[in-house]
């Protein structure tokens, strides 16, 4: 792994962007200790205050939701809680680095899984808050583990799945080029042009359709945004990167607004279970059908989360032809996967994403459109065949996508 020291870099740098004297928080897996030490040098290189390190243990995670007591699954411990408000309010920046099985949380009973989710939905609440407003600086990456590179390369020898998968992190975060903080950049001034050309056109609907069965018309709210890329701090400033890889732009649709069929054209990897073959009907923004070869039950449980998660908080758009995408890889993923097609999220909606959203509250934000919900889950929807017709208030219709590509 000759890129590691590389690959850190760019995270610290481009990708959570620590400033000098702030807070660093890392949540990681125990097996990626010798990566989250390289991380933690960089980061204290860079000018870090502090490394605070949250070491977790799927394995362990596992044995908990088996064996526990049922009653735990509806408590909440307020320590946790406020460990992670009391971190954001002193403007800590937050790194995660994904190492996951995908599937470590098949068989468990699924309201086990979306229970605790629900718990501390609400308390967490002021934490996550701060999150999707940007008040606070945040990176999502990841490193492979053998579990999670021989779900993806199942036919290789677990060492060599490690590697294999190590070399499409790289190639998919550009950490392979001599120099990915400049490749960011250019990449990030690609994402510019889309975001020039959506936002200068308030957009009145997008109409979906492909061969999966597709056919989903979504209507936006007055005053939405468009964003891509590197993300701005609400109240510093500087610029960081939430995930890594991004090959998105995204905004928010009118929560009332979605009416038709959207067929997903990846598994869904949810709390640990793969949902295969998942499709959803809507009428006027809200879940009214659905289905799933796979797992229906777990699909139930997220739907069931609050009224929000019936409804759609994110619309993002990806070519098809991508650094991740063209790797013809399906990594069990969301971070990658999502980056490799055009998705949807049902759930809650960024407030950066309409003007004025990160000053409002609750009421407010659904009044202006926003849809507020305790969850916000990816879900992709993207093919080489999808076809998106931008729809302007006077009722002129501009090809947004064809043939699966930016046709803007």
């Amino acid at each position: 792994m000759k890129h590691m020291e590389k690959y850190a870099d760019l995270i610290i740098r481009t990708g959570i962007n620590v400033q000098k004297g702030q807070i660093l928080v890392i949540s990681a897996s125990i097996e990626l200790a010798e990566f989250v030490r390289i991380c933690t040098i960089k980061a204290y290189e860079t000018g870090a205050k502090e490394v605070v390190i949250k070491w977790k243990d799927e394995q362990s995670d596992r044995i908990f939701y088996d064996m526990a007591s049922d009653e735990v699954f509806d408590q909440v411990d307020a320590w946790k809680v406020q460990r992670s408000v009391d971190y954001a309010q002193a403007d800590a920046a937050f790194l995660t680095i994904l190492s996951d099985d995908p599937e470590i949380m098949s068989g468990i009973e699924p309201t086990r899984l979306s229970r605790t989710r629900k718990a501390y939905a609400k308390p967490m609440k002021p934490y996550y808050s701060r999150m999707m407003s940007n008040r606070n600086a945040w990176c999502i990456a990841s490193m492979p583990t053998k579990a999670w590179a021989t779900k993806v390369y199942p036919d290789l020898e677990a060492d060599l799945a490690v590697e294999t998968l190590w070399e499409a992190i790289l190639k998919s975060t550009r950490a392979d080029l001599e120099d990915p903080v400049a490749a960011w950049q250019d990449h990030q001034n690609n994402l510019n042009t889309k975001l020039d050309v959506l936002n200068s056109v308030q957009f009145r609907a997008f109409k979906y359709s492909n061969s999966l069965g597709t056919n989903l018309t979504i209507s936006f709210p007055e005053n939405h945004i468009w964003y891509g890329g590197a993300d701005t701090h609400l109240d510093k400033g500087y610029k960081f990167v939430a995930n890594m890889p991004t090959e998105e732009v995204f905004t928010m649709p009118d929560r009332m607004g979605a009416n038709g069929k959207v067929v997903a054209s990846y598994p869904l990897v949810y709390n640990g279970v793969k949902i295969e073959g998942m499709w959803l009907e809507f009428e006027d923004g809200l879940v009214t059908n659905y289905g799933a070869d796979t797992h229906l039950e777990v699909l139930e449980a997220l739907l069931d989360t609050d009224e929000g998660a019936k409804r759609i908080g994110e619309l993002a758009l990806v070519p098809y032809d991508s650094p991740i995408s063209n790797q013809k890889i399906l990594f069990y993923e969301t971070l990658y996967d999502e980056n490799a097609s055009c998705h949807l999220a049902l759930g809650e909606a960024y407030p950066i994403c309409i003007k004025g959203g990160e000053n409002m509250d609750d009421a407010t934000l659904k009044a202006n459109g926003a849809n507020v919900s305790d969850t916000h889950v990816d879900f992709m929807i993207g093919t080489h065949d999808l076809e998106i017709i931008g729809i302007k208030e006077d009722g002129t219709e501009i090809q947004i996508f064809h043939q699966g590509n930016f046709a803007i």
